[in-house]
C-alpha cells in the first residue's frame, strides 16, 4: 500500500501536472491567441489521429517505465524518491530517458490533436527543461550513485534518440 502511495504522489506531482494541469491551463488561458484545427479540414482529422496515436504510445511508454522503476529500480520517478537499482531493461536498453520521451510524446500528441501552437511551445519547453536538468543534475547524480556501471551505460546508450539495436551490457 505504501509503494502505491509513493508512486501515486510522484505521478500526481510530476507528469500529471505536466500533461494534464498545465495543458488545461494553456488551452483555456490562451484560447483567443492560440491556433485550433478547423473541423472541416482533412488535415485536422489526420493530425488528430496522429496526435491520438502519439498520446497513446507516449502513455504506454511512460506507464511501462514507471512499472520498471517500481519493480526493477525499487523506487519512483521522483527525484526525492529515486530508484535504488539501475534500470537497464525494456526501453532503457534503447534510450536512457524513455520516460521523458513518453511524456514528450504525450505533449506532442496533444499539440497535434488540438492544432495548438501554445501546446507545441509547451512541449518544446518541457524537452528543453528536461535536457538541461538531465545534463546538469540527473546524470551527474546517477554517476555518483552507480559509478562505473552507469558510465558504461551512458557511453553506449543515447540520451534521447534510441539505438537501433538494444544494448546488452557488453
Amino acid at each position: 500500500m505504501l509503494t502505491i502511495l509513493r508512486h501515486s504522489i510522484s505521478i500526481l506531482l510530476l507528469p500529471f501536472l505536466v500533461v494534464v494541469v498545465v495543458p488545461y491551463w494553456l488551452l483555456t488561458a490562451f484560447t483567443a491567441s492560440d491556433s485550433r484545427w478547423v473541423d472541416s479540414l482533412t488535415i485536422a482529422w489526420l493530425s488528430r489521429f496522429v496526435g491520438g496515436v502519439f498520446f497513446i504510445v507516449g502513455l504506454a511508454l511512460f506507464s511501462w517505465c514507471v512499472t520498471l522503476f517500481a519493480r526493477v529500480g525499487q523506487g519512483t520517478l521522483a527525484p526525492w524518491d529515486p530508484t535504488r537499482n539501475m534500470v537497464l531493461v525494456g526501453p532503457y536498453r534503447f534510450v536512457r530517458n524513455p520516460m521523458i520521451s513518453g511524456v514528450a510524446l504525450m505533449l506532442m500528441g496533444q499539440a497535434l490533436f488540438w492544432g495548438s501552437w501554445v501546446m507545441a511551445i509547451w512541449a518544446g519547453i518541457f524537452v528543453l527543461i528536461n535536457h538541461v536538468y538531465f545534463v546538469l543534475s540527473e546524470e551527474p547524480g546517477l554517476q555518483r550513485r552507480f559509478g562505473e556501471p552507469y558510465r558504461l551505460y551512458k557511453a553506449n546508450v543515447p540520451r534521447w534518440l534510441p539505438r537501433i539495436r538494444p544494448w546488452t551490457g557488453k
